[in-house]
């Protein structure tokens, strides 16, 4: 029993040190990319000022760590709904631009300096999907939502949403700082690629409705 306790005590101090290493790489980074990015993110918000007004940030609430509500950041993307328009009606040509290069999402290097997100994690998502996960998806939520996550560099809105949810539970089940570098850098190349950043047809992709039981 010695040994067993002792094994547990080991486990539970090096999964600390990886959190808080994880912390320390996630103000770091957030950090270097306000700073690195700030000219491009100053310039695009001008463009936004310029091209669609006021405001220039979207902002709304999105489920974090073990589904608590945080208000997330990006740069603003769609026209304003006039009527019941479809997503892919009210993005911009700029908006267009902003996603496939991502710089729509270089706010949120400010929502993981607050520690709301991390750099890497499962992507944040819409509040109402919380009721529709299972109890094995809804894992996706025991860790920090990510500003990039294993399924951004593995067909991000491509991806059906079982797969999409089924590499989040992955992720949370293996997470490392290796695992983080590893995908921080895949992301760069994806970015480089814009691969993946939208479904045919949508601004982004199909809205999640719940998934079929499985049989039995």
């Amino acid at each position: 029993m010695q040994r067993a306790a002792r094994s547990s005590n080991e486990h539970s101090a090096r999964r600390d040190l990886e959190r808080v290493a994880k912390r320390a790489m996630d103000i770091a980074g957030a950090s270097v990319g306000l700073v690195a990015f700030g000219p491009v993110m100053g310039a695009a918000a001008l463009a936004v000022r310029a091209t669609m007004g006021s405001p220039v940030l979207f902002r709304q609430v999105r489920p974090g760590l073990h589904g608590e509500p945080f208000t997330i950041l990006k740069l603003r993307t769609m026209i304003e709904a006039s009527t019941d328009q479809p997503d892919a009606v009210r993005l911009t040509r700029l908006g267009k631009l902003l996603r496939s290069t991502s710089v729509d999402e270089l706010p949120q290097f400010w929502n993981v300096l607050r520690g709301d997100m991390s750099l890497v994690g499962p992507r944040a998502l819409l509040m109402e999907y919380l009721p529709l996960y299972s109890p094995r998806h809804a894992r996706r939520h025991e860790v920090k939502p990510g500003l990039t996550s294993w399924v951004a560099v593995h067909g991000r809105n491509t991806v059906s949403w079982e797969d999409q949810f089924e590499m989040d539970v992955w992720y949370v089940e293996n997470q490392s700082l290796w695992l983080d570098l590893k995908i921080l850098a895949m992301t760069v190349a994806k970015v480089l690629a814009r691969d993946g950043v939208t479904q045919e047809g949508r601004a982004t992709r199909d809205p999640f409705t719940g998934l079929a039981p499985e049989p039995g």
